[in-house]
C-alpha cells in the first residue's frame, strides 16, 4: 500500500523517506530506492498528483532560454556587453541584440550601456557549454534607470511573483512603486525611498516565510500596517507581472 510520509511544502532533508509504495513517482530533487521515494537535497516538498519534487532552499540561478532576467554590466567587449546574472555563468548581450538602432563597429558602447548599469533582458540561447546569449530587444526589455536592485534567492522568485503575478501586484498597489522581478533573483524597485524600504522588507518576509501557508494574508497585513493603506483584492485579469 502506497503512503505519503511528508506533507506538501514541508522542509525535507537529503535521505528523508517521502513516500512508500510504487504509486508515487520521483521528480526533480527526489529518487527511488526499492519501493520508497527519498529526497536527495534540502528543500521544500512539492506534491503534484503522484509526482514528488523538492525545491531547493538555496542555490544560484541556472539560465534557461526565454527567461526574463536582470543583468549588471560588468565588462564591455568589442562585440557587446558581458552581464553578471547571479549565476555561475555570465551572459553576453551582442551588439545586434542591444538596440533597434544600428550600432556601428568601433562605436562608443558606453553610450548604450555603461559598467554597473542594470538591464532587463531575455535569454535567447544557452549552449551545451553554458554560454548564455541575451537580447534587450522586446517589450519591456530595457536599461533600468533610478531605483534600487536587490538580490534574492532565485528559488524564491515564484513565491515573490505569486500565482498569476498576485504577490508582486500586491506590492505595487500597496506602495505605488514599480517592481520587476528577474527570474535570476535580481529585483528592481523604483518609487519613494520610504516605500522602497517597505518593499525590500516585504520581499525578505516572503523569502523567510515562503514555505508557510497563509503567506498572502500575512503579507497583506504587513503591507497594510506599514503603509497605513487598505489593500483591496486585485482583479484576476490584472495580476500578471508586467515589466514596467
Amino acid at each position: 500500500m502506497s503512503e505519503l510520509l511528508a506533507k506538501e511544502r514541508e522542509v525535507v532533508v537529503p535521505g528523508q523517506v517521502l513516500a512508500n509504495g510504487i504509486d508515487y513517482i520521483p521528480g526533480n530533487g527526489t529518487y527511488r530506492h526499492d519501493d520508497k521515494v527519498l529526497a536527495n537535497r534540502l528543500g521544500i516538498l512539492s506534491v503534484e498528483g503522484k509526482v514528488l519534487k523538492t525545491m531547493p532552499l538555496a542555490g544560484r540561478y541556472m539560465p534557461k532560454k526565454d527567461d526574463v532576467i536582470i543583468g549588471r554590466v560588468d565588462d564591455i567587449l568589442m562585440s557587446g556587453w558581458r552581464l553578471e546574472i547571479n549565476s555561475p555563468y555570465s551572459a553576453v548581450l551582442p551588439l545586434k541584440d542591444a538596440s533597434f538602432d544600428f550600432i556601428a563597429k568601433g562605436a562608443d558602447l558606453t553610450k548604450y550601456f555603461k559598467l554597473d548599469d542594470y538591464v532587463v533582458v531575455k535569454i535567447t540561447q544557452v549552449t551545451s557549454q553554458n554560454l548564455v546569449d541575451v537580447t534587450a530587444k522586446g517589450q519591456g526589455l530595457r536599461k533600468l534607470r533610478g531605483g534600487r536592485v536587490i538580490k534574492v534567492n532565485p528559488q524564491k522568485v515564484p513565491r515573490i511573483i505569486g500565482k498569476k503575478g498576485s504577490m508582486v501586484s500586491m506590492l505595487k498597489r500597496a506602495t505605488d512603486c514599480k517592481v520587476i522581478v528577474g527570474q535570476n533573483g535580481f529585483v528592481w524597485i523604483e518609487g519613494s525611498p520610504e516605500m522602497e524600504v517597505i518593499i525590500v522588507r516585504a520581499i525578505r518576509k516572503i523569502e523567510t516565510e515562503s514555505h508557510y501557508s497563509g503567506l498572502t494574508e500575512s503579507l497583506k497585513g504587513f503591507l497594510e500596517k506599514e503603509t497605513g493603506k487598505k489593500i483591496e483584492d486585485d482583479a484576476p485579469e490584472n495580476n500578471d507581472q508586467k515589466v514596467n
